[in-house]
């Protein structure tokens, strides 16, 4: 998803991409798969009731909280303010409400598992709670993310929505289920430098999506970037009044002839 609508939006709705938002394509990716790659394995819940005390811990609760209110800000004050002129505050609303829709797809995930298996699951209220939970976090999630669509290039939105959203739902997922316990010294070390490598992708592909760089001009960007700065002949610079107090009228007017 991330490389395909970045390229074909360059593309096909001809909207730029130069060099460098290739390479933060490319190192967002490689960022994101080295964080899955050293991040633990998630611990087997396999009933509701072992979702439903996993969902009721402090620790997940005041996380769910904090999210919670950091959606409402950006929903009801930075969104109305700043949400056309800023990509961030739409992606960051949908990566935050990610981190449920994903906790209620993998709740219902079990449920699903559970009915085939003959539990009661239809009674069970944590059900519904997931139903409606998913329902109105997706619907959310497509919302804003049409509107980020409408407003900022495609080659943009995707990759970072990517990564941000990426980025909550493991820091989800090793919260609710405490993967972290179980963490070594190597999964800390990959996960902190996936982490890194991803802030570095966005970072080429946000800050210099305005550049005119691709592999045929790079020795004339780099060449022009070394010149020294023109100076002008005498010819150009007839006369310069130093003296802030003389009044525009009183200064020196010199008329040229040209032939």
């Amino acid at each position: 998803s991330l490389l395909c609508s970045a390229i074909l939006s360059s593309y096909l709705l001809g909207e730029r991409l130069n060099l460098l938002g290739k390479l933060g394509c490319m190192l967002s990716l490689v960022g994101s798969t080295v964080m899955v790659v050293h991040a633990p394995e998630d611990e087997e819940v396999t009933t509701l009731d072992e979702m439903s005390s996993k969902l009721k811990e402090p620790g997940f609760l005041a996380y769910a909280a904090i999210l919670l209110v950091v959606c409402i800000l950006l929903i009801f004050y930075l969104a109305p303010r700043y949400g056309q002129s800023n990509i961030l505050i739409y992606l960051t609303i949908c990566s935050v409400i990610g981190a449920f829709s994903v906790s209620s797809v993998k709740g219902l995930g079990i449920a699903i598992k559970g009915f085939f298996s003959g539990q009661l699951v239809l009674q069970h209220p944590l059900t519904w709670i997931l139903v409606i939970t998913l329902v109105a976090s997706i619907t959310t999630q497509i919302n804003y993310l049409n509107k980020s669509l409408d407003i900022f290039n495609t080659s943009l939105v995707f990759p970072i929505y990517y990564v941000l959203f990426t980025t909550i739902v493991i820091t989800t997922s090793i919260i609710l289920f405490k993967e972290w316990v179980t963490m070594t010294v190597v999964d800390i070390i990959g996960t902190v430098c996936g982490f890194f490598t991803i802030i570095l992708g966005v970072f080429l592909l946000h800050a210099f999506k305005d550049m005119d760089v691709s592999l045929g001009n790079l020795p004339q960007v780099l060449q022009s970037g070394q010149q020294a700065p023109v100076t002008q002949d005498d010819k150009n610079i007839l006369i310069e009044v130093d003296n802030s107090s003389i009044t525009p009228e009183d200064k020196p007017k010199v008329f040229m002839i040209y032939t």
